[in-house]
């Protein structure tokens, strides 16, 4: 009785298990097990009825359980097809890759053997070349060594002595050639008599002048501590990097206690360089984002200064209608020094003068004016174009259509006056020198000043024949000996003339210098 009444009780749980696993058999379990404790309570009819009805619960169970294994079967095995699928076709993908690539390889190969060989042919033609050009050379010295024998016999010299009986006697034609040449150019120019004298009237007039030392831009910022010295480098010199980048400058920071050097071949730029320095230290906020701040701040605030100093240097100077873009550039003259001597106040003061000049010689004092305003306007480019500041100007004042007399005297005021079509070159070129040259107008370091002379005799010197060199008057004239028994009067025309064309050429300097070349012969005797 109790195995009848258990018997399906136990099917059903093996059948969960089996199918369904633990979930589903405990289920079935429960669920028979609530069938069998209900039968044992009820008659027999009944428990058989029940029985009936819990075989087929059981298997309509079993019959879902394997539906769904099923499905799920077939889900897990659509799954792993798709998952094949894929990897057949990056196997695919890669095998076409493979492919490629060995194709590619085979072309290389077949491309590097044809160069190979065409390197090979190359090779061997060179060789050859190499030998025909041995045979032509060993061919051609002969016959040059048997024309040389014929000569040496025809002339009856040695190709030495030759040689030198040639160039002895074209040295003495060149010599006298270049000296008869040097003395006609002066004496043409000493006949131009009104051009030389209006020259001479304005180098009289430049005596006149008073004293003045112009300002001077300073490229240093001075810091109160190291401390500061290595914020303003910063972490791996971060800071000091951003801020050269920013500025277009560049900084040193050295050993020197209590200063920081901007370096800039642009004034204005290295100008603005120093305010953000300036303005990063008094702030005390040494970053990249504050750099950036503090430098469009600054230049900002020069920008306007440049175009406030054009307004003003019009009236300072009494010379009015002048072109914006030649007002700009006159403006950022306030912030450019040479040796030591602003070069806006330099402008005003050669245009002044050149208008004290035009009234004494009779000329347009107003024309005079402007040329000496604009001689140095090429200073304010100078360092962003080729070429010397006169030819910079020039073009400059060319390209915004200026008088041809102020093109004139800006391109030439640093050449001899007497070159050129208009007198206001000339009188552009005095004006700067007694604004340059004179006593106290620029300052110069004792070290700069002994390199500049040392210089200057050291190139005297270099010339064959020369006894002494003496550097006098502060560097603007230059007195050499020669000596008398290796140079001819003829000869040191020529010398002292190579002489100024060297220092030209070599040396940087203001204003002029005159070179002076003596030559005397002594005798001495003795009477007894």
């Amino acid at each position: 009785m109790f195995l009848a009444e258990t018997g399906p009780l136990l099917l059903g749980l093996a059948i969960g298990l089996i199918v369904g696993g633990g979930a589903i058999a405990g289920a079935v379990f429960m669920l028979m097990k609530g069938k069998v404790d209900a039968a044992q309570k009820l008659s027999t009819g009944d428990a058989e009825r029940i029985k009936e009805d819990a075989k087929k619960e059981a298997e309509n169970i079993m019959t879902t359980a394997r539906l769904e294994a099923k499905g799920e079967a077939l889900k897990h095995r659509e799954k792993i097809e798709q998952e094949l699928e894929k990897d057949r076709q990056e196997v695919k993908e890669l095998e076409k890759r493979i492919a490629k690539r060995e194709e590619s390889m085979e072309q290389k190969f077949e491309l590097l053997d044809k160069k190979a060989d065409q390197l090979e042919n190359r090779q061997k033609e060179i060789e050859a070349a190499k030998e025909r050009a041995a045979a032509l050379e060993a061919e051609r010295t002969a016959v040059l060594e048997e024309s040389r024998a014929k000569l040496s016999e025809i002339a009856e010299m040695t190709p030495d002595e030759a040689r030198r009986e040639l160039l002895a006697r074209l040295d003495a034609e060149l010599v006298a050639e270049k000296a008869e040449r040097i003395k006609h150019m002066i004496e043409k120019s000493e006949e131009e008599i009104d051009e030389k004298a209006k020259w001479t009237v304005s180098q009289a007039i430049c005596r006149l002048a008073s004293e003045h030392t112009g300002e001077t831009t300073t490229s240093t910022v001075e810091i109160p501590s190291d401390e500061v010295k290595g914020r303003i480098i910063g972490r791996e010199g971060r800071n000091i990097r951003h801020f050269e980048k920013v500025t277009g400058v560049d900084v040193i920071v050295d050993d020197t206690p209590g200063l920081v050097v901007v370096s800039c071949f642009d004034s204005v730029r290295r100008e603005i360089a120093r305010r953000t320095l300036e303005k990063l230290i008094q702030d005390g906020r040494i970053h990249p984002a504050r750099i950036e701040e503090l430098h469009v701040m600054c230049s900002a605030e020069v920008d306007k200064e440049i175009i406030e100093a054009g307004k003003q240097i019009q009236f300072d100077a009494d010379v009015h209608n002048i072109n914006p873009k030649a007002q700009r550039l006159l403006g950022r003259l306030k912030f450019r020094s040479s040796y030591g001597q602003n070069n806006y106040k330099h402008s005003v003061e050669v245009a002044h003068l050149c208008g004290m000049m035009a009234a004494e010689l009779g000329l347009d004092v107003k024309l005079a004016r402007r040329c000496g305003l604009m001689h140095d306007i090429g200073k304010a480019i100078d360092h962003e174009k080729e070429g010397g500041h006169p030819l910079v100007g020039k073009e400059f004042l060319i390209s915004i259509g200026e008088r041809p007399e102020v093109i004139e005297a800006a391109g030439g005021h640093h050449d001899q006056p007497m070159h050129h079509k208009y007198p206001y070159v000339s009188l552009a070129a005095a004006g700067d020198a007694i604004s340059a040259s004179r006593p106290g107008a620029r300052r110069e370091s004792m070290e700069r000043y002994v390199q500049r002379l040392t210089a200057l005799e050291a190139v005297a010197k270099s010339f064959e024949g020369v006894s002494e060199a003496f550097a006098v008057q502060a560097g603007r004239e230059l007195r050499v000996l020669v000596n008398s028994s290796k140079v001819t009067d003829e000869q040191a025309l020529l010398i002292c003339r190579q002489m100024a064309e060297k220092i030209e050429d070599e040396l940087t300097y203001p204003g002029e210098i005159k070179v002076t070349l003596m030559r005397e012969t002594r005798v001495t005797e003795y009477a007894r």
